[in-house]
């Protein structure tokens, strides 16, 4: 590569050893810190990889978010052809996504619907075959590698049936640009949370619902995102004719990936067998064009451009009163919806009730009267290291409960950027955490009441501060409490047998099994409560198991007698 043009600057090149492209990449950094993408292709390859280079300059001067080209010519003493392009900084959007809320994948996916929209405007070439012959003559081709390449399955029949019954769609389909591997393994999400279309090196030209015929990659990874897709590109829910094809360019596509995948092993070859089981499942069979993961109900609003989900639409508006919202949280089952909202120099968190939250099973009006009556728990049990209720209110339909706002990342796993962040704290200060949890506990049962319902998603830890912080104790009671309804609310991974029991008393005992489940939570494999998942130590860990026994006559019988046995041990670690 020391003949291509600009090569004197480049102080870093790392290969990149990822994809399935002959192409040889490498990472390039300059001696002015620019970042770049340096592909490099076999001569023979000139005249593709010149039409790809200028096809690729022609889309991202149309706006396209994608690695920009830079340069492109001969190198290796005219053995090789390179392309450079701009590095697009970011994570992998299949790594990416799973760490986002369900509404921010789905709004992610209408993002690439929309891009691929852009890039399907780039029309065919007059001289380009018509599409029903010669995609029929690609079905043949691979039907035939199929029956020849030795694997035999018995889920092929299905694919080969829905084929051959269905080849008259492909009569009369428009051509255009095609990216030509377009799923979630192409895609960069950025720091900031924008999207990036890599991995031009298939591009092609053809039917443009055609280009779905990947997303089956995407789907497996985000179900929301494929959704996005969707409904991005077609402006609202696809047509059925589309959905027709799209069974069927799976299905050419999936009856493929088999011969495809055998030069490249058995774990592939799995891989793709696999996936054509969960291709028929999502199509029931091949009996239903539309698939099972096309999210046919989700409603997906927008405030001050952040996404929430919600089961049908709500008119938000009215938190314009309070702010300006810069943060939504939609994942609770309880019926209720957060917002992060800024007014001047404050913040604020409010919880409202009434809307139609998509978790949400039951009336927005039991959920109004859960939240009406939560309001004296959080000003009884007012505590440093709870969240600071400042005052609740009925507005538009609905009830509103309005505390100070914290910066701290939360350990639930609905959301799973801030549970990374919250879980890469040191045991060191995870036991500071634990012992604020604890203290906060003991108070609660000196104001005369019981925990219900705390789990992961009550944690809060601001790195700022160093405070720990308890939020969504709505359904924390006075005692003594009795066990109406057999199965309590809460997370089965922190519940104690008698949370589960009909007429069970749930008390302080109770709530010693709670500080046991969340030190397992803290600091071991949480439900796997063996003694190797366990961090810290012998004698600590006897006291958090003594904590979680089943039967609660062998338990602490109080938080203080399990908060002295607790730093008892502590001291005999140090």
């Amino acid at each position: 590569m020391f003949d291509i043009k600009s090569y004197a600057t480049f102080e870093k090149i790392k290969p990149i050893n990822k994809g399935w492209s002959s192409d040889k990449k490498y990472y390039i950094e300059t001696v002015t810190n620019e970042k770049m993408l340096l592909r490099i292709a076999d001569i023979s390859e000139y005249d593709k990889k010149k039409c790809e280079f200028k096809t690729m300059k022609r889309l991202a001067e149309c706006g396209i978010p994608m690695s920009f080209p830079i340069d492109f010519g001969i190198c290796n003493n005219g053995q090789s052809t390179y392309s450079l392009f701009v590095w697009c900084d970011g994570e992998d959007a299949k790594s990416a996504l799973p760490k986002m809320t369900q509404a921010e994948q789905y709004s992610l996916g209408v993002k690439a619907g929309r891009i691929l929209r852009e890039i399907h405007t780039i029309p065919a070439t007059n001289e380009q075959e018509g599409w029903e012959t010669r995609f029929n003559r690609k079905v043949d081709s691979k039907i035939k590698n199929y029956n020849n390449c030795g694997i035999k399955t018995d889920y092929a029949d299905a694919f080969i049936f829905y084929i051959e019954a269905n080849r008259h769609l492909l009569a009369g389909r428009p051509q255009c640009f095609q990216h030509g591997d377009y799923h979630v393994g192409n895609m960069i999400i950025s720091p900031e949370g924008d999207l990036s279309i890599i991995d031009f090196n298939r591009s092609d030209y053809g039917d443009p619902w055609e280009e779905f015929n990947r997303i089956v990659w995407s789907a497996t990874i985000s179900p929301h995102f494929a959704t996005g897709q969707l409904n991005g590109y077609f402006y609202g829910r696809p047509p059925e004719e589309f959905f027709a094809l799209l069974a069927f360019y799976i299905s050419s596509n999936t009856l493929s990936s088999l011969s495809w995948a055998i030069p490249f092993g058995e774990e592939e070859v799995t891989v793709m067998k696999n996936q054509a089981k969960d291709v028929l499942t999502s199509f029931d069979n091949m009996n239903h064009s539309v698939p099972t993961w096309y999210l046919e109900d989700f409603c997906v609003q927008y405030l001050n451009n952040i996404p929430y989900k919600l089961k049908s639409p709500f008119d938000f508006s009215f938190m314009e009163q309070y702010g300006e919202v810069f943060k939504i949280y939609d994942d609770q089952d309880s019926g209720n919806i957060c917002f992060g909202v800024k007014n001047g120099d404050k913040k604020y968190f409010i919880k409202f009730a009434g809307a139609p939250t998509e978790q949400y099973s039951g009336k927005p009006e039991d959920a109004i009267a859960r939240l009406k009556s939560a309001v004296p728990i959080y000003q009884d049990l007012a505590h440093p290291n709870l969240i600071r209720f400042i005052k609740a209110e009925e507005v538009e339909n609905g009830f509103a409960a309005i505390f100070e706002w914290t910066d701290g990342e939360c350990m639930g796993r609905m959301y799973p950027m801030s549970r990374e962040r919250f879980l890469q704290m040191p045991d060191s200060t995870r036991i500071e955490v634990f012992k604020d949890i604890l203290a906060f506990h003991i108070h609660v049962i000196k104001q005369g009441y019981v925990a219900i319902d705390f789990y992961d998603g009550s944690i809060l830890y601001d790195f700022g501060t160093k405070k720990t912080l308890i939020c969504d104790i709505d359904l924390y009671a006075k005692m003594p409490y009795i066990n109406t309804i057999g199965r309590m609310w809460g997370s089965s991974r922190f519940m104690s047998p008698e949370e589960f029991t009909l007429g069970a008393d749930i008390d302080e005992i109770t709530n010693v099994y709670l500080i046991g489940a969340v030190a397992f939570a803290l600091f071991g494999g949480e439900t796997d409560r063996s003694a190797e998942k366990w961090r810290l130590g012998d004698e600590l860990y006897k006291v958090a198991l003594k904590a979680v026994d089943d039967n609660r006559n062998k338990r602490q019988q109080s938080l203080s007698e399990f908060e002295r046995e607790w730093n008892k041990a502590c001291l005999n670690k140090l």
